[in-house]
């Protein structure tokens, strides 16, 4: 886990002071809501459809047992006992009073937390591979690195008005988890054939109203100048990038009217002042820095366990199909990574009961030391369970609603809040989302459709992705009625690419159908083995146009 030091928590402290005398003088009348607005955004703080709306946040994804605890007494305490895990790994309080949030605020500092740069115009969280540190396919652990680039960009004095907000996202694997490619700045880490580590770095991606497939800035970047990179892609977008028009002032529309030649060239000749500076990464930054993450005391586990855990798998169709979906390997033999599932009928996909996130909490201290990883998809993950103790995971969470076997499936769909909190929604997403995991709730019906990315968002900001969805869908506003539009092909892996539209929107009920016909196309056309998108990509959009517009 990271850790506050001396530094972390004066500062963390000292802006919870401030918060609070801020909002004394608002609710007292002596700050007006203009004046108030950048005060109560550098603290997370937004002002919903129904009620405020707090943004904590959760550095990379990382939570302890501790703070989940936490969060649940604060949204018993301050909230409606509930959270909701967003696309960023932050958490999200839909219902606190505004007079509390200094309260919350203080509360979060005691579990080193915090709700800084959770919104404005500013850097925000640094998003990650769920699985780092564990992953078999990983070559460098990018959580040491998403560190030194926290304590970088937090209150970041020349970053702190940027033209828009800014996000970035870093992967150590080979397999691109955390959607590098549709970040303001996405970086892969990789090693050399000396081991040292390297950096691909990539800017200009994102989703929103002007959806684009980041460009590579600079390969092969020394370790130690990762920082300074960083800077000089910033300083040329904080420099150039457009203030006159929010729609258009994010860095991919700088980067796609410059052109990525010239883009790099600008960012080269800022990096030329940069490079070597003061915040070139030491050995002992680094070495700090990864001594946060260390390796657990883990036991091991005997051939015989191991041995035990594939027959219980064999002879347990039900726990096969948990295993199936929901485990995936890890770098250690004998240990595997859980997927928690927060997709559930009952509840919006994301949210988690202060009940569950107790559970939850315990859980993590019996079985992953204590630590839990929240995922870009809207679901928790323990990181290392041993083979011979999966079976009575598996028992609890079933307990606790949170073993739904569908990860990765059509009903794993990552959804944002939408039209039923959102201010900025166009549409209702949330409702849109349940009427699909009623129609297709057949688990053996999504195992035969296989990998599959549903992603709905309710308005063109596109916090549930919609655009890298395999099927997406997408709230919209015609003379104050709603209306969804779908589009397919699209994905964030490492062939990111972004979704077409497939025609005219259609009304809220006639969704499920909708999906439905999408489904037999591909049903029908796909080769043996071929998943949604790929069967999408080689027949194009036209047999899916024909078939839900007949």
């Amino acid at each position: 886990m990271y850790r506050y030091d001396t530094y972390d928590q004066t500062l963390v402290d000292e802006r919870v002071a401030q918060f609070k005398d801020q909002m004394d003088r608002y609710l007292a009348g002596r700050l007006g809501d203009e004046e108030f607005r950048p005060l109560r955004l550098q603290n997370g703080l937004y002002i919903q459809r129904h009620a405020p709306m707090l943004r904590i946040a959760i550095p990379y994804g990382m939570l302890s047992a501790v703070q989940l605890r936490a969060m649940a007494a604060i949204s018993r305490r301050y909230d409606r006992s509930y959270g909701h895990f967003t696309t960023r790994q932050n958490l999200q309080l839909n219902w606190p009073k505004l007079e509390d949030v200094p309260a919350i605020l203080a509360e979060l500092a005691q579990v080193e937390m915090h709700a800084i740069q959770t919104s404005g115009n500013c850097i925000r969280n640094t998003t990650t591979d769920q699985f780092a540190g564990i992953a078999e396919d990983e070559t460098v652990d990018p959580r040491p690195w998403c560190e030194l680039i926290r304590q970088w960009s937090t209150l970041h004095p020349e970053f702190a008005y940027l033209p828009r907000k800014f996000k970035i996202a870093v992967t150590g694997a080979s397999a691109d988890r955390a959607a590098i490619q549709v970040h303001d700045i996405g970086i892969r880490l990789n090693r050399a054939g000396d081991g040292s580590v390297k950096a691909t770095i990539l800017a200009g991606g994102g989703l929103g109203r002007t959806p684009m497939v980041g460009d590579i800035v600079r390969e092969d970047l020394d370790w130690q100048h990762l920082l300074t990179y960083l800077d000089a892609i910033v300083r040329v977008y904080n420099q150039w990038g457009r203030r006159d028009n929010k729609y258009k002032a994010r860095i991919k529309i700088l980067v796609k009217a410059l052109g990525i030649e010239e883009f790099r060239r600008r960012v080269e000749e800022e990096w030329a002042h940069l490079k070597d500076g003061p915040e070139t990464l030491t050995d002992s930054a680094v070495t700090k820095a990864t001594s946060y993450f260390p390796e657990p005391e883990r036991r091991e586990v005997s051939a015989e366990a191991i041995e035990a855990y594939e027959t219980l798998r064999r002879e347990n169709r039900a726990f096969a199909r948990f295993v199936t979906n929901n485990v995936v390997g890890h770098k250690v033999p004998g240990y595997k990574a859980v997927t928690l599932s927060l997709k559930r009928r009952e509840l919006a996909p994301g949210d988690v009961t202060a009940d569950q996130m107790d559970a939850v909490a315990d859980l993590a201290e019996q079985y992953g030391f204590g630590e839990l990883r929240v995922t870009h998809e809207q679901n928790l993950v323990l990181s290392d369970v041993p083979v011979d103790e999966l079976e009575a995971l598996w028992k609890a969470l079933e307990a606790l609603g949170m073993a739904n076997p569908t990860v990765g499936t059509l009903a794993d769909m990552i959804c944002c809040p939408g039209g039923d909190f959102c201010s900025l929604a166009n549409a209702k997403s949330i409702p849109i989302a349940q009427a699909l995991q009623d129609r297709f709730e057949d688990l053996d019906f999504l195992y035969d459709l296989g990998p599959l990315d549903l992603n709905i968002s309710g308005c063109m900001n596109a916090c549930g992705h919609h655009h890298v969805g395999n099927i997406g869908i997408l709230g919209v506003d015609k003379k104050g009625q709603e209306f969804y539009q779908v589009s397919l092909g699209g994905r964030s892996d490492d062939s990111a690419t972004i979704g077409k539209i497939l025609g005219p929107s259609f009304n809220a009920e006639d969704m499920p159908n909708v999906i439905d016909k999408v489904l037999q196309v591909y049903v029908e056309q796909r080769l043996e083995d071929e998943v949604f998108v790929d069967t999408y990509h080689r027949i194009g959009m036209k047999p899916f146009k024909e078939r839900v517009y007949a």
